[in-house]
């Protein structure tokens, strides 16, 4: 039992002695870890790049009938005869229905009867006046009052036999309002009336026919603003349908709109495909793949080196172990690389990992 005791002292001793011998360290060595813990990391920096990239943009677009309209009877009357029905394909000028308005051939008539007259009556007058020109070769046989009134009446007459000709010559287009026929070339999509339905502006309005022009479809898409100005001359698009998943078309760049449009700040633009085998239906979304280049190079940084703050977006430039904010614009992003506009240089070093919490000015290394 004495033993044990004798063996908790020494332990106890020992223990203490060590406490005391890790207190008393050197104060040089506690001085150097306190400057190691408060010594500032080495800051990343990469170089700001000037590039000319080409890049793949995916965008929805649009495919419609290269034409298509919805075709009027232009004058009131009764369908009388259908030529066509939905599906047909149809010709420019083919005929495509015939409407009857017996009114219209009586008015045809009356206008017809009344030109007559007017030419009688003008035919008269000419001759009328060409006597007494005539006989005003001798002095003294006709008056000029009576020559002058003559020649107003030629005049008279001629002006209304000219009007005469102008109603028969309406009277004659009206008539041929009742014959319907295509605009151009294309597939009838849709056929409204039957036989005995009353059509024109006093009927019932309707269209008598869609018809649309789908051997050749338009590609209509539209471009945000900041890819506008990457658009090549001979612009060309891949695109996919839902209804031929497995299958890929291809485009050329046929117009631009030439101009944003401010309501919703894109560039449209048109393609037109090739549909001779009628694969594509028209009217159908497409999703379509463009590959778009700056006309002119650019610069780039690391997308992690573009600090966005309320104030508005900026990167660090590291000069001569200082900071500086750089405010920049944002462009185009591209995986991890974005283009920027401002007040930078190629080869600016800037700070591959910036944010908000790094401070402008002077790096101190040493606390």
């Amino acid at each position: 039992m004495k033993n044990i005791k004798y063996s908790l002292i020494y332990s106890f001793l020992g223990f203490s002695t060590l406490n005391l011998l890790m207190a008393c360290g050197s104060p040089k060595e506690e001085k150097k870890i306190v400057q190691e813990t408060k010594q500032t990391p080495t800051l990343a920096t990469d170089s700001i790049r000037w590039m000319q990239p080409s890049y793949t943009l995916s965008l929805p677009g649009e495919l419609k009938p290269y034409e298509e309209v919805q075709v009027y009877a232009k004058v009131n009357g009764f369908v009388q005869k259908l030529h066509v029905d939905r599906g047909a394909y149809v010709h420019k000028n083919q005929l495509l229905a015939v409407l009857e308005a017996p009114e219209m051939g009586q008015q045809y008539v009356a206008d017809k009867a009344a030109q007559e007259k007017m030419h009688s009556d003008y035919r008269f007058a000419e001759q009328a006046y060409a006597r007494l020109k005539e006989a005003s070769a001798t002095e003294g046989a006709v008056s000029p009052i009576e020559l002058e009134r003559a020649q107003s009446l030629l005049l008279r007459a001629k002006s209304a036999y000219e009007a005469s000709k102008a109603g028969t010559g309406r009277s004659a287009q009206m008539q041929q309002y009742l014959q319907i026929v295509a605009p151009f070339e294309g597939r009838i999509s849709q056929r409204n009336v039957s036989v005995g339905a009353l059509v024109g502006p006093g009927g019932s309005n309707m269209a008598l026919f869609h018809i649309r022009q789908d051997h050749k479809l338009r590609l209509t898409l539209s471009i945000p603003e900041k890819h506008a100005a990457s658009i090549p001359d001979d612009l060309a698009a891949s695109f996919t349908v839902s209804s031929l998943p497995g299958e890929t078309f291809t485009a050329k760049l046929s117009r631009s709109a030439g101009g944003i449009d401010r309501d919703h700040r894109s560039l449209t633009l048109e393609f037109d495909v090739n549909n001779s085998q009628y694969k594509l239906q028209g009217g159908e979304y497409a999703q379509v793949n463009l590959q778009l280049k700056r006309k002119t190079g650019s610069f780039w940084v690391p997308l992690s080196s573009v600090v966005r703050a309320p104030s508005g977006n900026f990167i660090m430039q590291l000069e001569d172990q200082s900071l500086q904010r750089i405010p920049i614009r944002e462009g185009i992003q591209l995986d991890s690389l974005v283009e920027v506009f401002g007040n930078v240089q190629k080869d600016m070093q800037i700070l591959r990992k910036a944010s908000e919490e790094i401070k402008e000015g002077k790096l101190n290394n040493n606390e």
